[in-house]
């Protein structure tokens, strides 16, 4: 039967070049696409995360829920030495998180002012990164205010200015101070270049009383796809007063927009898909309908309906076969290609930033499990498509099919 299979596909040439082009594009199409779209995804969350979101977050149970200085973490370095055992965790770090009025000498603005220690946030967040104008963040920096480029627009100050501040402290006492604008950040987030301001510890700490203190732990992993993996091994050495969360919770808006996006994604493949479908099944009916005569001289010299079935299995296997051995490669050498050399498309940033996306570079997802199953998909359609043509042709008694015109 395969050899008999081979050499219909030879003679029906039409039909065997049609359905192999279709099942070679549909394939090709196919793997770059999901490629393009998870590596869009990867790209989104990456960016969200780089700038200052870490991959796992530890907090006090309930100061995600009400917040206040009731939930704050009041033994900062006893985790964090627990934290020193765990494997996977690249970097971590405690921030104080508080909110208060800022104002300059003519206007106002509620906004976070962050403790953070700026020689540990260069290894977890894009903080550094992000500065526009002025200097970074030092540990001895004193009252300089590193601030967003938005707010800073709020208040009206420039590089040197003097910002007044009124807060809460963390014994829920009177803090004020007057802090000096060093330097300005612009991550792309507008929300958070419009609200977010940040401090050295070692000068915020002694203000708001926060020695020994955090609003939570942030923590960076060396491999992003192990957050759940790491996050049950932190959960085990922590207290029960105490939660550690993956950017999944954390993002979990992202999350939701990435698995929405990802399903219209899949529903317009799917209409692609149909289409492909159709038009490989019709071609085989077409086929099929035209050798009746043929199938039922074959059946008359004693061959079965099963091996009229195993005819047309061979002959769509070794069609689909062939496009997807062609199709596969350069479609994996494609997503390899553009996940080291990303696609840049100038400007983007500025049209999604409110969704997180602070890069113009869209770079593709290699992966040889997602590449795999993409083919299974395309090749199980293929064999789903013979179905009816070979039903067609079972439904014709050996000596009708002789007599079919």
């Amino acid at each position: 039967m395969f050899r008999l299979a081979l050499k219909n596909i030879l003679f029906y040439k039409g039909r065997s070049i049609t359905t192999f082009v279709l099942t070679f594009v549909s394939a090709l199409f196919f793997i770059v696409y999901v490629a393009m779209m998870d590596g869009s995804h990867n790209s989104m969350l990456q960016n969200a995360l780089k700038v200052y979101t870490g991959a796992i977050e530890i907090y006090k149970k309930g100061y995600r829920d009400i917040g206040g200085n009731e939930y704050l973490i009041t033994d900062v370095r006893s985790i964090e030495k627990k934290l020193e055992k765990i494997a996977g965790i690249a970097a971590y770090t405690s921030r104080y998180e508080t909110y208060g009025l800022l104002s300059s000498a003519e206007h106002s603005a509620a906004a976070m002012v962050a403790g953070v220690d700026p020689d540990k946030e260069r290894g977890i967040s894009e903080l550094e990164v992000a500065l526009v104008e002025g200097a970074y963040l030092a540990q001895d920096g004193g009252n300089c205010l590193y601030a967003g480029a938005d707010l800073v627009k709020k208040l009206q100050v420039s590089v040197g200015d003097e910002i007044s501040f009124v807060g809460g402290a963390s014994d829920n006492s009177f803090a004020a101070d007057i802090f000096r604008l060093c330097g300005i950040f612009k991550t792309g987030s507008f929300e958070f270049d419009a609200s977010s301001s940040f401090i050295a510890r070692n000068y915020f700490d002694t203000l708001m009383y926060a020695q020994n203190k955090a609003s939570y732990i942030t923590i960076k992993l060396d491999d992003i796809n192990r957050a759940d993996a790491v996050n049950a091994e932190i959960s085990k050495a922590l207290d029960s007063d105490y939660e550690s969360v993956t950017w999944k919770v954390l993002m979990s808006s992202m999350v939701e927009a990435m698995e929405v996006d990802s399903v219209f994604g899949y529903i317009s493949m799917s209409l692609f898909f149909v289409v492909i479908f159709f038009v490989v099944m019709i071609y085989s009916f077409i086929n099929a309908s035209a050798r009746v005569r043929e199938f039922g001289t074959l059946r008359c010299i004693g061959l079965s309906s099963a091996n009229m079935q195993a005819l047309l299995f061979y002959e769509i296997f070794i069609l689909s076969t062939a496009a997807i051995l062609l199709a596969g490669p350069i479609g994996g050498c494609i997503n390899y290609y553009f996940s080291v050399n990303p696609i840049i498309i100038p400007g983007i940033s500025e049209t999604y930033k409110e969704y997180g996306i602070v890069s113009d570079e869209i770079p593709f997802d290699f992966n040889l499990f997602t590449i795999s199953w993409n083919i299974a998909v395309i090749y199980v359609l293929n064999f789903l498509s013979i179905i009816y043509p070979v039903s067609y042709i079972n439904a014709f008694k050996p000596i009708e099919a002789t007599h079919h015109v």
